[in-house]
């Protein structure tokens, strides 16, 4: 099974044509040189991959590789909202 930093990585290489010797667990979002626009719209990709929706954070950017994938890792295991 694919962890999140896994699909992050993924991501990060095939979408955002982030070369894979400049990613790593303790780059940042900013690091690789990614702008708000871009991490708004890796959240979206992030989205669409596990249809759930998350919660963005404005100091993504600032966050680790680590850190970001385990804040998204956070968020879905969350339960959802009582139905």
């Amino acid at each position: 099974m694919e962890t999140v930093y896994d699909t992050l990585v993924t991501v990060l290489t095939d979408k955002f044509e982030v070369t894979g010797d400049r990613i790593g667990p303790d780059v940042s979002l900013t690091d690789l040189e990614l702008d708000s626009l871009a991490v708004v719209e890796l959240y979206v990709t992030l989205q669409e991959h596990w249809q759930v929706q998350l919660d963005e954070d404005d100091s993504a950017a600032d966050m680790t590789l680590r850190q970001f994938a385990a804040a998204v890792a956070a968020q879905l295991t969350e339960p959802g909202p009582a139905r």
